[in-house]
């Protein structure tokens, strides 16, 4: 493996030791010996070739105003959110395979639940690390080249992207960083429980984070992907921030767990996470669409309906998004925004 970092340069940090990313007091990604037990293994429910939504593709208004709130599912962790005049996406990925290659890779099982002609203006994208389900150059390249947005990233994510999107605006940010944007926007970077690669040879070479998006009308808790590591980093989300009217928290991905759980968290971490980071609704993502794991196509949604109905929170508040549905988030109680 390579000892020269291919993406980022810079000083040393509790998370970054000159070549690397880690996680403090967390868990490192497995290896090639537990890779192959895992896939050469038993225990991986079929899927169906289609898992179409109930949702017709949305054709989104150009702008949401005043205190509403809206998201509409793309489909995985794609989520287009509508919020204070600006329209923002998350990992944008409209490509078929979540795959560095065209023919061999998780296919798409479900169509986008917008089209990317459908699309309103695009202001800002947020792209939370370098996995194939989460960073696609083509989607990136064809957002940049007809919407020109600001994207978003933690260290190391923009060497990837300007492959692709060369003049592309990004703005990029460690661990407790902070952007201000005009009217009020600011976004925050934060740590989450994951790992980054796009090949065998850059594990950890690149930064993955979670993201707050600041605003007049509540404040939003962006998680792309992340083991519950203890609900630490919720809580301290929590901390800082005061709570979310709104986290997108991904609940799929998690079988089996001897391998997935230090990295995914399954549905009834993803309850205890909306919890711990006080958040007042959820729109849950990361399942359904790409086939990464071993459980079936609509397991999360089952053990997530149990989870919160053991919590004792209305399965309202914690919505299971399929593509092309839309979700107009409840004002805060406490705020009426």
């Amino acid at each position: 493996m390579p000892k020269v970092n291919a993406y980022y340069r810079g000083p040393t940090s509790d998370h970054f030791d000159g070549t690397r990313f880690f996680n403090p007091n967390g868990r490192q990604p497995r290896g090639m010996a537990d890779l192959l037990r895992w896939q050469l293994g038993r225990g991986k429910v079929k899927w169906p070739a289609h898992y179409p939504s109930p949702f017709q593709q949305a054709k989104p208004e150009l702008s949401v105003e005043a205190a509403r709130l809206r998201v509409t599912m793309v489909g995985h962790a794609t989520l287009l959110i509508q919020v204070h005049g600006f329209n923002i996406l998350t990992d944008p990925v409209w490509a078929h395979r979540a795959s560095p290659f065209a023919l061999v890779g998780p296919s798409r099982r479900n169509p986008p639940g917008i089209e990317m002609d459908d699309l309103p203006p695009i202001d800002l994208v947020l792209v939370t690390h370098n996995h194939y389900d989460h960073l696609d150059l083509d989607t990136l390249a064809a957002l940049n080249e007809e919407h020109s947005p600001l994207i978003v990233t933690p260290l190391g994510n923009d060497t990837i992207i300007r492959r692709a999107a060369p003049d592309a605006n990004i703005s990029v940010l460690d661990w407790g960083g902070r952007l201000g944007l005009e009217d009020e926007l600011v976004i925050h970077a934060e740590p989450c429980h994951h790992w980054s690669a796009r090949g065998s040879g850059d594990r950890r070479m690149a930064l993955w984070a979670a993201f707050v998006i600041e605003t007049p009308v509540g404040k939003i808790y962006h998680v792309g992907d992340t083991g519950f590591h203890g609900g630490i980093n919720y809580r301290a989300a929590r901390e800082k921030h005061g709570g979310f009217r709104l986290a997108n928290l991904p609940f799929g991905a998690y079988e089996p767990r001897w391998f997935m759980q230090d990295h995914h968290q399954n549905p009834e971490e993803a309850v205890q996470g909306m919890l711990d980071c006080a958040a007042e609704h959820v729109a849950g993502h990361h399942w359904g669409t790409f086939r990464l794991t071993d459980e079936g196509v609509d397991a999360p949604v089952r053990a997530l309906e149990q989870a919160l109905d053991e919590a004792e929170i209305a399965r309202t508040r914690f919505r299971a998004l399929r593509p092309g549905e839309i979700f107009d988030v409840p004002p805060s109680p406490l705020t009426g925004q």
